[in-house]
């Protein structure tokens, strides 16, 4: 009877188990059913319109060749004044995308001709923009490195991600029914491809081929990496290979095809490992100066590093820092994987050499004119305080005249006068305000009331022309 139960169990546990399995694997394939109706793009793909969409963009004649000159021109502009608004408009605006895209695609679809009017057409429109930012950079009398120029002199990690990514973007968008036009926009402007040309016009224009050559090194890149990622996706997408009436004709055409992405692959990957390897180690190198070179009372200057070199230097000013702990920087910067082949420099203020003077000189400059521009603002905005408060003053201490110059006059023409005195005499009925200058007159005790009303009248009549003042009070004293 126990034998019998145990069976029961074993069977209803396989039972349990073998139900958990199947329920497992469904969910399993409705997962995997999910995910592929959601990222399937192979069905939408309209491969026709598409080929024909791409051909259509190559071309570059006639209205093309005069909207890439505006708009080179529209990108110089904002290059020169740095403005990144002026830049994206540009950007919108190129045709620089077609001829790159349709050399990915006929690349990945053995396209001979079609790679012969890409290549021509892209190599046209490359050296039309920089003979035109050229130009313009030539004739403009504003030739400053400003930070939208400086920013495409050289290809970053960045770049590479961004051209891939947006090649990427930009050829499902192009294949899909009813192109997405908001998406080719939006790849013209992140990867960037027309500034690169019109920094190379500049460079060239300053005389600066550093510039010229990591421009035009920046430029390729996203060129490169554009075409890849078409040809990836184009070949991803399964579209049909051109066919040839000679076998032998269409297999050389695919082995040139593949050699070209081979040729073109290889590099850019190693490329790619290269500016990656770069990145980390700058990465690395500002984040182990960040956490580790500290030491109580001193403060870093500024620092550098050279992944060719692999040195990492620091400039440090005020308390000296002991060798043993210049030491133990080094061995922690070793353990580091990105930077354990790498040197550190340390200069300190001590060393008294010419990099700390010229910093520590720089600094001082820098805060000088800090203060200056900070206290030129106070002082400007007190004058203008203290010129306003002078101008109300005056209309309370009647200024415009000397009161000693005018007292000699008084005692010349009215000798009878004993004394003067002057005041302003702030008047109000409670409505309004007044400020009347008022003269106190003390006359001699020898005249008559007849000749001191005279004489009074008199010399009220003097001041107002005198003073040239219409309201003005005179008081007598005894």
């Amino acid at each position: 009877m126990e034998k019998d139960t145990n069976k029961e169990k074993s069977a209803i546990e396989e039972n349990n188990k073998a139900e958990l399995k199947k329920n497992a694997s469904g969910l399993w394939q409705n997962v995997k059913e999910f995910v592929r109706n959601l990222l399937e793009i192979r069905h939408d793909t309209d491969r026709e319109s598409t080929l024909e969409a791409v051909k259509k963009d190559i071309s570059f004649k006639g209205h093309n060749a005069w909207i890439l000159i505006f708009s080179i021109f529209v990108a110089s502009i904002g290059l020169n004044v740095s403005s990144t608004a002026v830049v994206i408009g540009a950007m919108l605006i190129s045709p620089l995308m077609g001829p790159i895209v349709g050399v990915g695609m006929s690349v990945a679809i053995n396209d001979v001709e079609t790679l012969r009017k890409s290549l021509i057409n892209l190599a046209l429109m490359v050296v039309l923009s920089v003979l035109t930012a050229y130009i313009y950079f030539a004739i403009s009398p504003v030739k400053e490195e400003t930070p939208e120029l400086l920013a495409r002199t050289y290809p970053t990690i960045l770049d590479v991600l961004v051209a891939i990514f947006g090649g990427l973007a930009l050829i499902v968008a192009k294949t899909k029914k009813g192109t997405i036009a908001s998406v080719i926009l939006g790849v013209a402007i992140a990867t960037a491809l027309m500034p690169p040309l019109c920094t190379v016009g500049y460079g060239l224009a300053i005389g600066n081929l550093t510039y010229a050559g990591g421009a035009l090194y920046l430029f390729s890149i996203n060129a490169v990496f554009i075409a890849l990622s078409t040809f990836v996706v184009t070949k991803l997408l399964g579209f049909p290979l051109v066919r040839y009436a000679n076998s032998k004709k269409r297999r050389r055409i695919a082995q040139i095809a593949s050699s070209i992405a081979i040729v073109v692959m290889i590099p850019s990957v190693i490329l790619f490992a290269l500016l990656l390897q770069k990145q980390v180690f700058q990465s690395k190198a500002r984040q182990f100066l960040t956490e580790t070179v500290r030491y109580s009372g001193t403060e870093m200057l500024k620092y550098s590093s050279d992944y060719n070199e692999k040195t990492v230097e620091v400039y440090l000013i005020g308390n000296p820092v002991p060798g043993g702990t210049i030491e133990t920087w080094k061995e922690q910067m070793a353990s580091v994987e990105a930077l354990k082949e790498s040197q550190l420099i340390i200069h300190q203020g001590s060393d008294q050499n010419e990099d700390i003077a010229a910093l520590s000189s720089q600094v001082r400059t820098g805060i000088l004119e800090d203060l200056y521009e900070k206290n030129q603002a106070i002082i400007e905005n007190k004058d203008a305080r203290i010129s306003l408060l002078e101008n109300e003053l005056a209309k309370y201490r009647g200024d415009g005249f000397s009161f000693k110059d005018l007292s000699a006059e008084a005692r010349i023409n009215y000798e009878n006068i004993k004394e003067l005195g002057y005041s302003n005499q702030i008047i109000t009925n409670f409505s309004e305000t007044d400020t009347i200058p008022t003269f106190i007159v003390s006359w001699q005790d020898g005249i008559s009331n007849k000749q001191r009303i005279e004489q009074e009248e008199r010399f009220e009549n003097w001041l107002r022309v005198r003073l040239k003042l219409d309201t003005l009070s005179v008081k007598t004293v005894n």
